[in-house]
């Protein structure tokens, strides 16, 4: 088993700007990693693949 750090990635629409109010994902086999981008080393959350597709679904929907 791979037990190298995950590799965080920040949405494309983040911009560069690290002020930014911004999340980055990091797949965790099997699970996927949300966190903070300005708090890399702050809580992050697990959540299953069908938890986080939900998710997505229902932020690209506009559900609040």
């Amino acid at each position: 088993m791979n037990r190298s750090a995950p590799l965080w990635r920040k949405s494309s629409y983040s911009g560069e700007d690290t002020s930014s109010n911004c999340v980055e994902v990091a797949v965790l086999s099997p699970l996927v990693g949300v966190r903070d981008s300005k708090d890399p080393d702050g809580p992050h959350l697990h959540l299953t693949r069908s938890a986080f597709a939900a998710l997505l679904s229902q932020i690209k929907s506009g559900v609040r």
